[in-house]
């Protein structure tokens, strides 16, 4: 009772943050949402793990992942405010201040990856998922994996129709989330 109770207490700003993004069925916002809340169920059930057995090697590697997630989110809004030059053009009433780029940003670590911060919601997903692994809720982070990778492709598609041939150009120089590999 107590899961479900802290889950419906932080899905509220959630839901207050994300309620633009849940009118466009076709946006990214629509499905990071559902990454969001996703996450949300694995920290409200882990949380309790997350200093346990702190020398593990689930909990090492899920460490790693955190550190990982917050590098990626940290350098992925720099890098977008240091690119961001918004136009009215790029006004969308679903995208958050530092998404209306109106200059395709290819510089720090976008010059690898087409999006570090889901990149970092997918590290966080598996590094909260490894604070107490359990087949209970690995179908959670593979959901959360999924709605990741469906935002990847609604804000493909955006940037497609925004940026044009340029941004079918950057997707041929870059990867979707890991430099690289993937």
């Amino acid at each position: 009772m107590v899961y479900l109770v802290d889950f419906i207490l932080f899905s509220i700003p959630i839901v207050i943050i994300s309620w633009k993004s849940l009118k466009n069925r076709e946006g990214h916002g629509f499905y990071r949402f559902f990454s969001w809340e996703a996450i949300l169920v694995l920290l409200t059930f882990n949380i309790e793990f997350w200093f346990t057995d702190p020398f593990s090697i689930h909990q090492i590697i899920s460490w790693i992942l955190l550190i990982i997630s917050l590098f990626m989110v940290f350098t992925g809004i720099i890098t977008l405010k240091k690119g961001r030059k918004p136009k009215p053009a790029r006004e969308q009433e679903d995208l958050y201040a530092f998404e209306m780029t109106s200059d395709l940003v290819k510089t720090g670590i976008y010059k690898y990856i087409r999006h570090p911060m889901y990149s970092s919601l997918l590290f966080l997903t598996w590094g909260i998922y490894l604070k107490s692994p359990d087949w209970i809720l690995f179908p959670v982070a593979v959901i959360s994996s999924v709605f990741l990778l469906l935002t990847s492709f609604a804000d493909e598609k955006e940037c497609i129709r925004f940026f044009g041939q340029k941004y079918i150009e950057y997707m041929k120089k870059t990867t979707r989330f890991i430099p690289y590999l993937f």
